[in-house]
């Protein structure tokens, strides 16, 4: 018995050391980006040593480094306390076997939530280790074990989920990763020629000058695909995720059902102000636990956003709407007057037959 008492503590703390081992591992991929950047400026500054492109070179370094650094260090967000269940419900889950006691706990749960994706089999995305009815466009990262907002993917290269919180800066550093490597690769590419003419001194810089060329031109161009795949989702308004796998609505799966058009979709995660749409800091618009579609089929019995889930931005004026729309007809970004009239319209027509079920709302667990 005694032995039997000293296996599980020593069990226990072999699985925190090897989760503490894990942790550091995942800093090598940054730490690798961090010593190639450290290089390439000692490399360019003190060997290169282009006065007249100084200025414009360390523009684009700062940039690069604090994009990368708000990638990096920005914590994702997680679905808000409205999402995830009492602890009366939780209680119950525990008691109660699978079958429909669970369900109408968990219909309970969603019935006030703004949520109109599905499951494959069109059951109510819930996710069984956090507990929590997911929010549209949101999932759990195995490597964070957390549901993230609008996750996009996790990133070795930034030790760190891209989601809702840290989108727009993941954005902005492949941008000006993208620049800061053009920039050296074509200021360098005279000094390389001459490298290989035996126009260069034989001294050390010679040899930082070539590698920095063929550091450069290697990055150009991984980060051209990477930066241009993103923009394209940009303009659709899809995640990572959800270009592997279209997301699932009432109705059927659709691939551009949050998309608003290109100028709505750019502004989502850019903002209004487009002073700032260069900068990293955070304008994107919306909560993260909501987002406007462009569909028209919603769930009869799915109510508008409930009061502490609205959107909101600087000026708060983007609600989201109950019922969605086209594009042609959508007034998310122009007009929250209409989205007031259309939920108290739909509210007043509304009739439900006594002991009615959706069958929507069906319930499937989802990691």
């Amino acid at each position: 018995m005694r032995c039997g008492k000293m296996a599980a503590p020593a069990a226990g703390t072999r699985g925190g050391v090897r989760r503490r081992c894990q942790r550091l591992l995942y800093w090598v991929p940054v730490l690798f980006i961090s010593s190639i950047l450290c290089w390439s400026y000692y490399a360019y500054v003190t060997q290169l040593c282009l006065l007249v492109c100084l200025i414009a070179y360390h523009l684009f370094f700062m940039l690069f480094v604090w994009s990368y650094w708000k990638t990096i260090f920005t914590l994702p967000m997680n679905p808000s306390k409205e999402f995830h269940l009492s602890y009366a419900d939780k209680e119950l889950l525990e008691r109660e076997p699978r079958g429909e006691t669970q369900q109408e706990i968990f219909r309970r749960a969603a019935k006030d939530l703004p949520i109109y994706t599905r499951t494959m089999s069109g059951a109510i995305r819930y996710c069984d280790r956090c507990q929590l009815v997911k929010p549209d466009r949101c999932h759990h990262c195995s490597v964070c074990d957390k549901c993230i907002l609008k996750m996009d993917h996790h990133c070795p290269w930034v030790n760190n989920c891209v989601g809702f919180s840290n989108y727009k800066f993941f954005l902005l550093f492949l941008a000006y990763s993208l620049l800061y490597c053009l920039f050296i690769a074509a200021t360098d590419l005279q000094y390389f020629i001459k490298f290989w003419t035996n126009g260069l001194p034989d001294t050390q810089a010679k040899f930082h000058i070539m590698f920095l060329f063929f550091a450069a031109a290697m990055f150009s161009v991984s980060l051209s695909s990477l930066f241009g795949y993103h923009c394209w989702l940009v303009s659709k308004n899809k995640s990572t995720l959800e270009a592997f796998r279209a997301p699932i609505f009432r109705h059927g799966t659709d691939k551009n059902g949050f998309s608003l058009g290109f100028s709505k979709n750019l502004r989502q995660v850019f903002g209004d102000e487009k002073k700032y749409w260069l900068l990293p800091v955070f304008t994107s618009l919306g909560d993260g636990c909501s987002f406007p579609t462009c569909l028209v089929n919603q769930d009869p019995e799915q109510v508008s956003t409930p009061v502490g889930l609205n959107s909101t931005t600087k000026n708060e004026n983007h609600l989201f709407p109950p019922k969605t729309l086209r594009d042609s007809q959508s007034h998310l970004l122009t007009d929250t007057q209409s989205w007031t009239e259309s939920s108290a319209n739909t509210e007043k027509g509304k009739v439900v037959p006594k002991g009615m079920s959706n069958p929507g709302l069906t319930v499937e667990n989802e990691t």
